[in-house]
């Protein structure tokens, strides 16, 4: 959810129905977090540079707290997946949630990188030798 496009989480949001009443604990906030990274996933990390990010807390009527984290200056989709979050947390919601969010932006993103992999496929080139007779 924190990577879905903006537009697309709210129209999913849209659709998965009524939500119970929710207080917002930390309104949406835009902030740097240090990004840190790793030379070949396992060596000495270092700090690749600063990263914006927008957070936000819920809390829903029946007392679940929910979190969000998205990359970007986006506050209305650090909302939404926190209130998500928070009714995850309940039965009932769980089916719901997979079904209406997750799985269509799932889906959704390994479209997208499917389409990556075959725009790359489309620049590859193969070298071969050619074997040359010897002159007389």
């Amino acid at each position: 959810m924190a990577k879905a496009p903006t537009d697309r989480l709210e129209a999913l949001w849209g659709e998965i129905g009524s939500t119970p009443t929710y207080t917002v604990l930390r309104r949406p906030e835009i902030g740097l977090v240090m990004v840190k990274g790793r030379i070949s996933g396992s060596g000495a990390p270092f700090c690749a540079g600063e990263m914006t990010v927008t957070r936000a807390a819920v809390r829903l009527e029946s007392g679940e707290l929910g979190f969000g984290y998205v990359g970007g200056r986006h506050p209305r989709q650090a909302e939404i997946v926190a209130v998500l979050d928070a009714l995850g947390q309940r039965t009932e919601w769980q089916q719901a949630i997979e079904d209406k969010v997750v799985a269509p932006l799932a889906h959704e993103a390994d479209a997208r990188r499917q389409l990556v992999k075959a725009r790359a496929a489309a620049t590859k080139v193969d070298f071969f030798t050619v074997a040359r007779e010897a002159g007389p």
